[in-house]
């Protein structure tokens, strides 16, 4: 029996919450702290799931079923996403639009369940949360769509199997990629998930009411969703395809924790961009992919 394509999706249910601690941790060095521990994210899950639920009398069943749906769709991305030259469990011709498809999926629910409670300020984050992404998504369907055209490939499996060569059009699809894995994880400079700043929050705001094993599942699917997307561009960063399932499934991890790592060199080095530069740098995320697409039409 071929246990290949269930490699990638294993992988990111078992190590997605280590990402968010290399993260952590890279902030913590550059700071000058110790830092939490690494696997930090795992011992907050467990206590979370042992833990009740509190529900108000004004949230319906949008509210409860919210974060189910999103961790269903993280677990489905999850199953699309190769890991490097390792295929995914479940590939086709089209899957990198039911792949940003999921990603939608998982915001849109996020945002219903925000605006169940009733809560104005929760009504604010998530309208703020919509905007960002309208701008985001199309930076990420153009980047696909240029790389797709660049291999000839409308699978991801086969987009990331074939690889795309160093080039102008590889590195506008790079960039554009990294501004969306920053922008649909709420990381800096798009979004600050350590803020408690009302006025600031964005995507933090949107699961306030949330806790226990629901607060659990966002936490988990927040992990699997940096991981895809982070899977997306290590895969394009660190191309080894050497026909060997553990030396390509080895390189892909490690490009994955550079990711990470450089998520937590971004955050550390920069500022929050203030919320009216924001629309600015996904604007600028999509015409990058956008020229990149251009440059494979030519």
């Amino acid at each position: 029996m071929n246990f290949a394509p269930l490699l990638s999706p294993a992988s990111a249910l078992v190590l997605s919450p280590l990402l968010f601690g290399v993260v952590n941790r890279t902030k913590a060095v550059f700071s000058g702290r110790q830092g939490q521990p690494v696997l930090q994210l795992y011992f907050d899950l467990w206590k979370l799931l042992q833990k009740g639920s509190v529900y108000s009398r004004t949230t319906t069943w949008v509210f409860r079923a919210g974060p189910i749906i999103g961790l269903a769709a993280a677990l489905a991305s999850s199953g699309l996403m190769p890991l490097g030259g390792v295929p995914a469990t479940v590939g086709f011709p089209g899957d990198l639009v039911l792949f940003a498809y999921l990603l939608g999926l998982m915001r849109f629910v996020t945002v219903l369940a925000a605006l169940d409670t009733g809560s104005s300020f929760e009504g604010m984050g998530a309208s703020r949360e919509v905007t960002f992404s309208v701008l985001a998504e199309p930076a990420l369907l153009l980047a696909l769509a240029a790389l797709a055209r660049q291999t000839g490939s409308l699978s991801l499996t086969g987009l990331l199997h074939v690889g795309v060569p160093a080039g102008p059009i590889w590195a506008l699809a790079v960039a554009a990629l990294a501004v969306v894995l920053l922008a649909e994880n709420a990381r800096i400079p798009v979004d600050d998930p350590n803020t408690h700043l009302e006025l600031t929050m964005i995507h933090e705001v949107m699961v306030l009411d949330h806790g226990g094993p629901d607060f659990a599942f966002i936490l988990y699917a927040a992990g699997l969703k940096l991981w895809v997307l982070a899977a997306l561009l290590a895969g394009l960063l660190v191309p080894v395809r050497s026909g060997q399932l553990w030396l390509d499934a080895g390189a892909a991890l490690a490009g994955i924790l550079v990711v990470g790592v450089g998520v937590g060199v971004v955050e550390s080095s920069m500022a929050r961009l203030r919320l009216l530069r924001v629309p600015q740098l996904l604007v600028g995320a999509a015409a990058l992919a956008a020229v990149a697409l251009f440059l494979t039409l030519r």
